[in-house]
């Protein structure tokens, strides 16, 4: 059955289960109180549908208790897995593509993004498997991109979708290492990445790595044609570093030094400025969606039409995560 704040369009959902439709939360698909399937039996077909319908829902009930188990929900559904590569902070592999959540420190505000933007190849798919809730706080959340897209203001979104998007990296001696990043030590290996995915990339004297990538900031989705905000440029822009840390970053190497800044796609990669940082992330909290957490969630997200954050937490919290469905974006192809 389907329950709903004010009745519209009702899901097909299979028998015996619920789904909760509620103003400015996450649709939640409650499974059955007596014989709950394995995630291995999840049907595919109904929870997909679901997933086109409003980008994201959240399986409750199905009890995940291991990487293992996301792993078999990831199978069910019928998600063809990637392996994390460019990735931004340390998580442990537990195998299958099964990573742990992303290492961001739980009195930090998690911004909206969606996975992987920034890449050539990225993934149209994300589960997250909650095995442990936390205390307090670090709820499910989640903006839909094309609702983000028209709260913008249109000369914002203009430029963007003239322009695009440039980011540029360094991987030095501090922070994540290219290492880390790309998933091996061979810089061989590094470059020819960069060379397939349109990553321009230089090797400094000292062992460190430089990148710049230009990407498109407005999507048209694959499946619906509809257009879609999908960047990151107010994720990894300067000013979400550490104040204290940017500064002391600067003094050591210029603004051309710290780990991370997002640039316009002009010609001249002019700085994005602050201001228009903050009005993205303002149209991201209108258009976000929540849910708190229980033990044994699963969420499942449509990342190319949907962005995902998380709130400050409180307590021990265990999350895992799966990417996949993977898709090469327009205007990234190899060099």
């Amino acid at each position: 059955m389907t329950t709903v704040d004010e009745p519209t369009v009702v899901d097909a959902v299979p028998d015996g289960w619920d789904l909760a439709l509620t103003e400015g939360r996450i649709p939640v698909l409650r499974l059955p109180q007596a014989a709950a399937p394995a995630a291995a039996d999840l049907p595919r077909a109904e929870i997909r549908a679901l997933l086109a319908r409003h980008g994201a829902v959240l399986v409750r009930g199905l009890g995940l208790a291991s990487p293992a188990d996301l792993a078999a929900a990831g199978r069910a559904l019928g998600v063809v897995t990637m392996a994390e590569r460019e990735g931004f902070t340390s998580r442990q592999a537990h195998g299958d593509d099964v990573y742990s959540a992303s290492d961001w420190p739980s009195e930090d505000q998690l911004c909206m993004h969606h996975e992987l933007s920034y890449a050539a190849v990225v993934p149209s798919t994300a589960l997250f498997g909650c095995l442990r809730a936390p205390r307090s706080g670090g709820v499910a959340a989640v903006a839909d991109g094309e609702r983000v897209l028209d709260l913008l203001p249109a000369a914002l979104v203009e430029r963007f979708e003239r322009e695009g998007w440039q980011l540029a990296r360094n991987y030095l001696e501090f922070g994540f290492s290219w290492t880390e990043a790309f998933g091996t030590d061979d810089k061989d290996r590094v470059t020819r990445y960069c060379a397939e995915n349109a990553v321009d990339c230089t090797w400094t004297e000292d062992g460190g790595l430089r990148t710049r990538q230009h990407r498109a900031a407005v999507l048209r989705h694959p499946a619906t044609g509809r257009r879609v905000w999908f960047n990151q440029a107010a994720f990894l822009h300067e000013s979400s570093l550490d104040p204290i840390i940017r500064e002391h970053l600067e003094e050591l190497y210029g603004v051309e030094g710290l780990p991370f800044r997002t640039l316009y796609g002009d010609g001249d990669g002019e700085t994005i400025p602050t201001g228009v940082v903050d009005t993205i992330n303002e149209a991201y909290g209108s258009a976000g969606l929540s849910e708190p957490w229980q033990d044994g969630d699963l969420l499942v997200v449509d990342n190319l039409r949907m962005a995902h954050g998380r709130d400050p937490y409180e307590g021990e919290r265990e999350m895992v995560v799966l990417f996949g469905d993977p898709v090469r974006l327009v205007g990234a192809d190899p060099r």
